[in-house]
């Protein structure tokens, strides 16, 4: 199973110790350049920065609707933007049809 990552490099380069493929991206360009590569490459899993995330939501929308890949969002070194929990919550939302996470 192919694993990648994508985001700026302080945030991704620790990934390399685990044997995930590391993709330095911060660019809008190349972050969808390299999510549809991956895609093809058949990447089971792309773990994605919410940062850079938030520069493609059309793309890693496109791939929602899809198995593979799972695009991920986690946490840069710049901390959480709250995008990876809110997409749990919307997921968890639409399968059972409610909110189950008390929100702060």
């Amino acid at each position: 199973m192919k694993i990648g990552v994508i985001g700026d490099r302080q945030s991704v380069q620790g990934f390399a110790a685990l044997s995930i493929d590391v993709y330095p991206a911060t660019s809008e360009r190349n972050i969808k350049r390299l999510i549809n590569t991956l895609a093809k490459d058949r990447y089971a899993i792309i773990f994605i920065t919410e940062q850079a995330a938030s520069l493609v939501p059309e793309t890693i929308e496109k791939y929602n609707t899809s198995p593979f890949p799972a695009i991920i969002p986690i946490p840069g070194n710049q901390g959480s933007m709250g995008v990876g929990q809110e997409t749990i919550r919307r997921n968890v939302e639409k399968a059972i049809g409610t909110n189950i996470f008390f929100d702060e």
